[in-house]
């Protein structure tokens, strides 16, 4: 079971790399291009955990993860 906050992780990393490249097209400042290369090491960071929970988790550990996403919704929900 992939949780929620590992998707939204990776989604909101390829996100913010996606809208840095395009600040450093539009404002013509290349180096932020720079930027967006070096947070790839980040977003293969947030694949390998997307792979650990979802290879290697103990199904012991599934209602914890529940209670955390729960909680994870709330937090989006009201923030």
């Amino acid at each position: 079971m992939l949780s929620l906050m590992s998707e939204n992780l990776i989604e909101s990393r390829i996100t913010a790399m996606a809208l840095v490249w395009q600040y450093g097209e539009k404002s013509g400042y290349e180096a932020w291009k720079g930027l967006s290369w070096g947070m790839v090491p980040l977003l293969g960071g947030a694949f390998c955990a997307c792979t650990w929970h979802f290879f290697y988790n103990s199904e012991s550990l599934e209602v914890s993860f529940i209670f955390s996403e729960v909680i994870y919704l709330l937090y989006i929900c009201f923030a």
